[in-house]
């Protein structure tokens, strides 16, 4: 009896597809042929084979480049990340220009006052605004710094710091911080390209901010309780640029609103109230 090779499974032929006259007559559909794209779309019948002899064959694989890690300050081998989401679409959702208004003066100058005059204005004219304000930083993110000038260096660079992220995110940041050094600010300046750094100075006169003394600091730096306090025994350095600058006029202090429309004016003018 003559004997018949079973076909390996393997070998076995596939039953040839219906033609789609024939699946039209049984009512069942052809089926369509898939062919799975590995690795951009070889032809077929070169599929994972393929794949796995193009990765094997290392004269063909790209060459990639070892990613640029940089080393700031104690930080080593850190890397800057990019997202496709930046500051000018930011803008755009916003309606506006992050950038950073950053109020310096004496203490009891009115830098507090102003600083939340002027987020209420803006709030309520449907621009988004965030108060970076010196007392209330001090409760948490320099809450380990002193009134020493090296501390307060580092109190005005991380503040800087913080700003600058507020204003890439297209937000507009009011900080305000007696910052008495001069070298202090301008480094803050330095981190805000393209203008976005805004300086306000309350040039207000020590004695009417002493006489105001609205939480009794002076009276206990003049009787030696406090040391190192800015503008009794600690200097006070005078902004020499300021794109504006607040003062007295006729003897008298402008109110919070009339300070706040001369900030606004500003804003408005070098279109920072649109993105």
């Amino acid at each position: 009896m003559p004997s018949h090779a079973i076909p390996s499974p393997l070998l076995r032929a596939r039953p040839p597809a219906p033609s789609a006259a024939a699946a039209a007559a049984t009512g069942r559909r052809a089926p369509s042929r898939v062919v799975a794209a590995l690795g951009g779309g070889g032809p077929a019948g070169r599929g994972m084979e393929h794949q796995q002899q193009l990765a094997g064959d290392g004269s063909r694989s790209p060459v990639k480049e070892k990613p640029l890690v940089s080393t700031i300050g104690k930080s080593t081998n850190i890397l800057w990340h990019n997202c496709p989401i930046g500051q000018s679409e930011r803008q755009n959702l916003l309606g506006q220009k992050g950038c950073v208004i950053w109020i310096t003066g004496l203490s009891g100058s009115g830098k507090s006052t102003l600083a939340c005059a002027l987020s209420r204005e803006l709030h309520c004219s449907g621009h988004l605004t965030y108060v970076l304000d010196g007392d209330n930083l001090r409760h948490g993110l320099n809450r380990d710094l002193s009134f020493k000038a090296e501390d307060r260096a580092e109190n005005i660079r991380r503040v800087g710091e913080v700003a600058k992220l507020f204003a890439d995110a297209g937000i507009i940041c009011i900080a305000s911080l007696i910052s008495p050094y001069r070298r202090d600010r301008d480094a803050c300046r330095v981190l805000l390209p393209e203008s976005r750094f805004i300086e306000v100075f309350m040039d207000l006169p020590l004695e009417i901010c002493e006489a105001r003394d609205p939480k009794g600091l002076y009276k206990l730096a003049r009787s030696g309780k406090i040391k190192g306090f800015t503008g009794i025994d600690d200097p006070y350095e005078s902004p020499v640029n300021s794109e504006i600058v607040i003062k007295m006029v006729h003897g008298e202090c402008p109110s919070p609103k009339a300070m706040a429309q001369h900030v606004l004016c500003y804003l408005e003018e070098n279109g920072y109230l649109q993105a």
